[in-house]
């Protein structure tokens, strides 16, 4: 593989020729040295050109470039820079450390988005900002991760707030050539796949992102050999309808693997990032049987190297399609295919629904899946509980590793600076310890005061800046735009909320009671103000509504300066919101917020959360760390809203206003829980964490058992195969005749002073058919009170005597007071030393029907 800059690349000087290097690495996104190297070079066009230094070093022109390259303290900068740099890219890892003999794993995370700087705008919001930082830590920690994705010709939009509070969705046309990508060369061409589509190929274009030692590769339908129509497939993020949507993610998953392919690279792991890539695995599975595999067997091989992660707590959030648009895009693959048609579709076909979902194929295809934080593993298994069968919602294989941010990126610097002034040791490479953490106690109260409220200085000015832009463009008044330079105090107790404007989400809960909210707010001792920032979707109309709403509240005479609204929400604004507010508001409908990670971004900063027990959140609150808003929540959605308002008021008045004004002028009480949440949230909820987990429990199983099951022609796939078919076509045979349960009964070989009263020996017998009684487990299963929910307990049976004309006996103890029926059953399931978890056979014979 080859890759190359833009030919359009300026030349540089020999003093400072790196640049371009480093400008075409988004390393420097995260490296507060590299930032401020581009910044000196002329702050002003690099704010002109959105913090691009690919773009910058176009708009410099010639003579800049000269003296910079003689400037003796720029140049002394750009040493220590690069410096810097290539002690990154060369440095051990953790990877290499702690997995030295895992050279041959290679992990492919497909994404539809990515947000790594807000110079590359091709993220809408949390899927892809988490994608980025996903990527960043596997780059910190060296591990061997390619990314595969699109590559939006004009992002998703700009947001524009017009004069009555409407949002204007804007699309500008970015010129690849001064991006941070470079086109993928081979044989001196841009590098080039094609996918068919029905009636005609698609082409798609290569191109390569750099984040730090590994490498994004997002593909590109504006090619000269397409049709006009097709040339728009790559245009927008989640743009166009669901004609449009489908040939997306077949560009993303079958463009993806072929990519890859012409690449020469075979990953033995595949990520699906949520199901917008899942179908990736039809374009593996289209390999597999081109080389001969029967069809089974090849999905067992596929399934074999594939990890899911869902991100989608509601069920209309997963991605659908009619069975005939899937057959009608997918035609040319199912022809090539026609005798597996069937199959193919059934991947993903949901039985209740008559529709493909893209997260049934994702499933079917995945060995390993997991949500994003506890309770949306929770969540998860329940919604998918009868895709598995009829087994309890705790034993359904979805996992859940929570989601983290990537520290170095979301941190401010000055926060870093004290960081590494007070913390022992690395704690940037150390982040997940615990014990770095502590040290955060030492750190003088001064500092840490002296450190937020520059930040809060700093957004309050860029706020106004926005604002002040705002009105300009909207051609209000002299005196409208120019009373904004008075807006927002930045001693006041500053509240913010910020993300995608989503009607569950509740941007306007805090506006249910204006009345009390105008006390609060206007209380002349103890002021209060709200920021507020988001997009919302160009087609979610009730999303919309919530902008207006807000920016009709903050117009009000009585919030006028103290609730403000900013426009364009990005990466550039976010890290001054989560890095300036006091406290960070987040009122889902619970349980609805599969993670959330904005609130994770600003405790990295101090900042304060003030949630609702949803998403990460719930895990991540101890009492002393912030605040909880309400209970765990309704299931009834209007008790949950008056709930929530409820405690927003109460928990403003009463806690999180007299802890701020009632301390003097240094409040140590509060700097006290910003401390607390530092410690107990920083080591946790950050991407090292996440990615770490993700290698250790998902990606090197995952590499292993994939190793297992390609080796000595597929035979390990092939058994397993074979296994499961015999399984299937003969489990009907599996019965439980009878159950003896005399709790009076005793053994007259154990001694008498051996029985414990509490417990009782029950026994039943299996009938197997042609089924090795081996290739089961039979077990009692029944509920133990734990507190204010109930456990379910799974004690094994073991086989008593011989197989008798295809009958097996077994016995269990268990607690003496249960009865069968009412308390407990028994249940044979299949298994095998082979499967990836206990249910990948969705098959359960029980003494209980609805089991």
């Amino acid at each position: 593989m080859q890759a190359a800059f833009p030919q359009e690349t300026k030349l540089l000087p020999p003093t400072i020729e790196r640049l371009t290097e480093l400008s075409f690495n988004l390393w420097f996104s995260w490296n507060h040295d590299a930032l401020q190297l581009f910044a000196q070079m002329d702050p002003a066009k690099w704010d002109q050109c959105g913090h691009n230094p690919v773009r910058l070093l176009h708009l410099l022109d010639n003579s800049q470039i000269e003296a910079l390259s003689g400037n003796q303290d720029f140049v002394a900068n750009y040493q220590q820079v690069i410096a810097k740099f290539d002690a990154y890219m060369n440095g051990t890892t953790w990877f290499q450390e702690k997995h030295p003999d895992q050279g041959h794993v290679q992990i492919a995370y497909f994404s539809a988005e990515f947000g790594f700087h807000e110079s590359l705008p091709i993220y809408s919001g949390g899927l892809g900002i988490l994608a980025g930082d996903h990527t960043k830590s596997a780059s910190d920690l060296g591990i061997p991760l390619i990314g595969v994705g699109l590559l939006y010709k004009k992002g998703y939009f700009t947001q524009k707030i017009d004069a009555s509070g409407g949002q204007q969705s804007e699309l500008y046309p970015y010129d690849f050539t001064k991006l941070p990508i470079e086109p993928v060369l081979q044989n001196g061409q841009q590098l080039v796949v094609s996918i068919d589509m029905p009636g005609r190929a698609i082409t798609l274009q290569v191109w390569r992102v750099r984040v730090g030692r590994n490498s994004i590769f997002l593909l590109d339908a504006d090619h000269e050999a397409n049709n006009p129509a097709d040339k728009e497939l790559t245009a927008q993020l989640y743009g166009g309808n669901q004609d449009t949507r489908i040939a997306q993610e077949m560009v993303l998953g079958i463009g993806g693997v072929k990519a890859l392919r012409r690449l020469n690279i075979y990953p033995n792991v595949y990520h699906i990032n949520e199901g917008h890539a899942a179908f990736l695995t039809l374009e593996r599975l289209k390999e597999l049987l081109h080389l001969g595999l029967p069809f089974h067997v090849a999905v067992e091989t596929v399934r074999s190297a594939t990890v899911f992660t869902t991100h989608t707590p509601v069920p209309a959030g997963h991605d659908t399609f009619s069975i005939e648009m899937v057959e009608h895009y997918l035609g040319p693959l199912l022809s090539e295919l026609s005798r597996h048609k069937q199959d193919i579709v059934a991947l993903g076909l949901d039985h209740h629904t008559g529709q493909f979902n893209m997260t049934h194929l994702a499933m079917n295809t995945a060995g390993l899946r997991n949500g994003v934080s506890k309770l949306h593993g929770q969540v998860s298994r329940e919604m998918f509980k009868e895709f598995h069968g009829h087994i309890d919602a705790s034993e359904v294989p979805i996992s859940s590793i929570t989601n983290g941010v990537h520290l170095d990126t979301w941190t401010a610097p000055q926060w870093k600076e004290l960081l590494d002034r007070f913390l022992p040791g690395s704690w940037r490479e150390e982040q997940a310890n615990k014990h770095q953490w502590a040290q955060i106690e030492v750190i003088p109260d001064e500092s840490i005061w002296k450190v937020h409220q520059q930040l809060k200085e700093d957004l309050v000015r860029y706020a106004r800046r926005n604002l002040f832009e705002q009105r300009k463009r909207n051609g209000e008044s002299e005196e409208r735009i120019e009373e904004v330079r008075q807006y927002l105090n930045p001693k006041a107790l500053t509240i913010g909320f910020a993300r995608r404007f989503a009607t569950y989400k509740r941007a306007n809960l805090i506006f249910n009671d204006l009345y009390r909210l105008k006390k609060i707010i206007n209380d002349p001792e103890r002021p209060v103000q709200f920021i507020f920032a988001g997009k919302a979707h160009p087609a979610d109309y009730p999303g919309q509504e919530l902008i207006r709403e807000i920016y009709r509240v903050s117009q009000m005479k009585e919030f006028v300066g103290k609730i403000v609204i900013l426009e364009n929400y990005d990466m550039n604004m976010a890290r001054y919101l989560v890095q300036g507010v006091d406290v960070w508001l987040n009122n889902p409908r619970r349980p609805l917020e599969a993670s959330g990670t904005s609130g994770q971004k600003a405790a990295m900063n101090g900042v304060l959360n003030f949630s609702v027990l949803d998403g990460w959140w719930e895990e991540g609150y101890n009492g002393a760390n912030g605040w909880a808003i309400g209970s765990t929540g309704a299931a009834d959605w209007a008790a949950q809203e008056k709930e929530n308002t409820q405690a927003i008021y109460h928990i403003l008045e009463k806690e999180i206003i007299p802890l701020y004004y009632n301390q003097g002028a240094l409040p140590h009480q509060w700097i006290s829980r910003m401390k607390r949440s530092i410690q107990s949230l920083s080591p946790v909820y950050n991407t090292h964490r996440m990615v770490q987990d993700y290698t250790e429990l998902t990606y090197l199983p995952t590499a292993q058992r994939a190793r297992l099951f390609v080796s000595n022609h597929y035979d390990v796939a092939t058994k397993v195969a074979d296994y499961k078919q015999f399984i299937r076509s003969n489990w009907y045979h599996v019965k439980i005749i009878g159950i003896d349960d005399r709790s009076a009964k005793l053994s007259t070989e154990v001694p008498l002073n051996e029985i414990k009263p509490s417990t009782k020996e029950i026994t039943t017998q299996v009938h197997f058919g042609p089924i090795w009684p081996q290739d089961t487990a039979v077990e009692v299963i029944y509920y133990e009170e734990n507190g204010e929910t109930w456990e379910q307990k799974i004690i094994p049976m073991e086989p008593l005597g011989e197989l008798i004309e295809q009958m097996q006996s077994y016995k269990a103890t268990i607690p003496s007071h249960l009865i069968h029926g009412p308390h407990f059953s028994i249940r044979v399931r299949p298994i095998s030393s082979n499967f990836a978890h206990s249910f990948e056979l969705s098959l359960v014979t029980s003494t209980l029907s609805w089991q």
